[in-house]
């Protein structure tokens, strides 16, 4: 077996992270084509994660020394369990929830890019915080004002884009390192 130079390995990672990179790019589009079945995928999973949480506090709960601790976290290892076990068994429930979350994330967002645009506004370059900002407080908007209705889109599609946009952003990191391989080996 001989040994792998640096750059064998590079070129093996840059061949990954193009391979992820299409995966990701791949199953962004199907989340823009199913966004409903991509938001229950994503609840279902969050609802999961949230019930094994709920489990691993009540295991932890007899790691207590006092009783005062002890039923602390069986109070909040019930409260994880029930939550997310009602959750994992009304998915809908759990993407309407989750929807009107980010709802108010992108609002909160849209609120301090705007105000953050004020003292930078005479600066080249800093329309673009106040574009983030409205755009943000559109995206709000759109998803509230039609909640619990855009629950059947909004996550789907907004996972689907981020996804895409990382995807393409992993691609041109990947083939600009490939590149600059190519040039430093003469």
């Amino acid at each position: 077996m001989t040994a792998q130079t640096t750059t064998d390995v590079f070129k093996e990672v840059t061949v990954m992270s193009i391979g992820w990179a299409i995966v990701m790019i791949v199953l962004g589009f199907l989340a823009l084509f199913l966004p409903f079945t991509m938001g229950i995928s994503l609840s279902v999973l969050l609802s999961w994660i949230i019930l094994f949480g709920g489990i691993a506090h009540l295991a932890y709960a007899f790691a207590a020394r006092d009783a005062l601790p002890f039923l602390w976290r069986i109070l909040i290892g019930i409260v994880y369990v029930a939550g997310g076990g009602y959750l994992a068994f009304h998915p809908e429930l759990a993407l309407e929830s989750l929807t009107l979350v980010v709802a108010a994330i992108f609002f909160v967002e849209g609120v301090l890019e705007v105000v953050a645009f004020l003292p930078f506004r005479a600066l080249s370059g800093s329309g673009w915080m106040l574009f983030d900002g409205v755009t943000s407080l559109l995206l709000a908007f759109l998803i509230w004002h039609r909640w619990p209705s855009s629950s059947m889109w909004a996550i789907g599609i907004l996972v689907g884009i981020n996804l895409i946009v990382s995807g393409f952003t992993r691609i041109m990191h990947s083939v600009a390192a490939r590149d600059a391989l190519k040039v430093a080996a003469g």
